[in-house]
């Protein structure tokens, strides 16, 4: 499997997949590469609808000269790993789970913060710590936080020395999805709304009305999935067996 750096060319016949509509994993194929490269390479240059083979090269051509640039040292950027684990792997792979966040229409800060706290062992972090490890400002991670409770994906509690720690724990997914079920259903109310004062017999009201029962009925489907799912996000991994 070649390695090194995605040229000019093979950036080219990216962005041909994605106008043809292949899958990532295909166009990885058809490269020879890990579809996590081909990923990474299109949700950190526009997403598949902004991808341009021309302006991701010269996109990444910018960030290289930058790292190449000398700069006064912030602080460390990277916290000690443990586990064994490869400082550059664990790089790298917050940045994929950042950018598959982005894909998902999360904002780019709010996807960092996310991803820097899901891939913490504690699942927990506080303000300044966010602010040391991602090497942005107070502010920034106040409205990311901010952001992130209203989809209730982060919640905050208090530590023993009274400091604010924000927390992703095994619940968050399940509350945030529970949540997002409950918020449409202001949505159908409005729809049916819509319903009577349009009149029930007119085509813009039979369109509300359609996108009304669409809605409730995936709705209450996320509903009930999530109820019927939870218990795996409390589940631990089974062993691998022995030889």
């Amino acid at each position: 499997m070649p390695g090194g750096r995605l040229t000019q060319q093979e950036r080219q016949q990216i962005a041909l997949g994605v106008a043809d509509g292949l899958a990532y994993a295909e166009i990885a194929r058809r490269l020879d590469r890990p579809t996590s490269t081909v990923t990474r390479e299109v949700m950190r240059n526009g997403g598949p609808t902004a991808y341009r083979a021309d302006l991701a090269h010269r996109a990444t051509e910018r960030r290289r000269a930058h790292r190449r640039a000398p700069a006064a040292p912030r602080g460390p950027q990277a916290p000690p790993q443990v586990h064994g684990r490869d400082v550059q792997a664990v790089r790298e792979y917050e940045e994929l789970y950042t950018t598959v966040l982005m894909g998902s229409g999360t904002p780019r800060m709010m996807a960092r913060v996310l991803a820097c706290l899901t891939l913490t062992d504690a699942g927990s972090l506080t303000a300044s710590e966010l602010v040391q490890r991602l090497q942005v400002s107070p502010a920034s991670i106040s409205k990311a936080i901010t952001y992130l409770e209203s989809q209730g994906l982060v919640r905050r509690e208090r530590d023993e020395r009274r400091r604010d720690r924000y927390v992703v724990d095994d619940d968050v997914w399940y509350q945030s999805m529970i949540a997002s079920a409950r918020g449409t259903a202001h949505l159908v109310e409005i729809a049916r709304q819509g319903v009577g004062i349009l009149g029930p017999d007119t085509p813009a009201a039979a369109r509300l009305e359609n996108i009304a029962r669409f809605v409730d009925f995936v709705s209450e489907s996320i509903a009930r999935a999530a109820e019927q799912a939870r218990e795996i996000l409390h589940t631990k991994p089974e062993a691998p067996a022995g030889p």
